[in-house]
């Protein structure tokens, strides 16, 4: 039986799976922060698990403009613009130290 898989398009139900990812899991900030990277990426789950902290971040910790890999499915070599990233990391960055005053 071959299962189908849909695209999540409403904002509600996307909502409602990321709380639930969040809050319902004893390892919820994990499988959340998976699902956030496949979302941003468009990436499939076995990719993003084997991302790894050197595809993504520089040795000085920053984040890196791009990051090379290649699909676990199709082998097909694949490029990762982390730009976006960079600025939500920013954005929270800031979020966290204004809540902290």
């Amino acid at each position: 039986m071959q299962q189908i898989v849909l695209p999540i398009k409403d904002s509600n139900v996307l909502k409602m799976v990321q709380d639930t990812l969040l809050d319902s899991f004893r390892a919820g900030r994990r499988n959340y922060t998976i699902f956030q990277v496949g979302k941003a990426t468009l990436l499939r789950v076995s990719d993003v698990m084997t991302l790894k902290k050197s595809d993504v971040y520089n040795p000085d910790g920053s984040v890196k403009h791009t990051a090379f890999i290649h699909d676990k499915k199709t082998g097909k070599a694949n490029t990762l613009y982390l730009k976006p990233v960079q600025q939500n990391r920013r954005l929270n960055n800031v979020i966290q130290k204004t809540k902290m005053n």
